[in-house]
């Protein structure tokens, strides 16, 4: 920034396995959604080094960032950014088009309980509705990997839990790993591990032996 070097995460040494669900927890500017950006390729570190299983992701040029997008990471976002002038459906297919072995776009609809809702608009849905629309548009490719940046940060605590039980569902029946960064505690107890920042440093890994269910919650 200018003249200002920011260092947003310090000497970050991790490992995320398949089919785990992961809360990255820390307050705002703790480095949470750098350290996501990063695991998405959405952003490259200044040093060190970040690989995905076979594939070495530092250095690697835009094209090669997009195919590591493309194929192996769903993203879902605070804000849903649906296209206001597509049903569900329609949403969900623009995905679908240009992946490699995607879903059927009803069915990934169908993962986040939402079949009945396929030709309704965002206009005609609720928040955690078109929140569930996003996170259908994001597993609808199938990922390895489902990063999740504060996805309950605009919804109320009911709604919230409906959203997270769609992500549970979709780690435990499609064995995504899951990554959801927050601020909110409480929605801690439903990981396997729980990774804390503060300051762009890991503070603790807890692991979680008796993970609950969104519907358990208390916020």
């Amino acid at each position: 920034m200018g003249d200002v070097s920011v260092h947003a995460l310090r000497g970050i040494d991790l490992e995320l396995f398949a089919g785990e669900f992961v809360v990255i927890l820390g307050t705002s500017g703790s480095g949470k959604s750098t350290l996501l950006n990063i695991l998405g390729g959405l952003d490259a570190p200044s040093s060190g080094s970040v690989r995905f299983a076979d594939h070495e992701l530092t250095g690697a040029d835009e094209f090669q960032l997009t195919q590591y997008r493309r194929e192996h990471v769903g993203f879902v976002f605070q804000f849903y950014n649906l296209i206001g002038g597509l049903n569900a459906l329609d949403d969900v297919r623009m995905v679908t088009d240009i992946a490699t072995d995607p879903m059927p776009a009803s069915e990934a609809l169908r993962l986040v309980g939402l079949e009945h809702r396929q030709y309704h608009y965002p206009a005609q849905m609720s928040g955690g509705e078109q929140q569930r629309v996003a996170i259908a548009r994001a597993i609808s490719k199938r990922p390895d990997v489902l990063l999740c940046d504060e996805p309950t940060g605009a919804l109320d605590v009911k709604t919230g839990a409906i959203v997270l039980d769609a992500i549970a569902r979709i780690n435990r029946e499609l064995q995504t790993l899951v990554v959801v960064i927050t601020h909110n505690a409480a929605i801690a107890s439903m990981a396997d591990r729980v990774i804390y920042l503060s300051d762009g440093r890991i503070t603790t890994i807890r692991e979680n032996d008796h993970p609950i269910s969104a519907n358990e919650l208390v916020w």
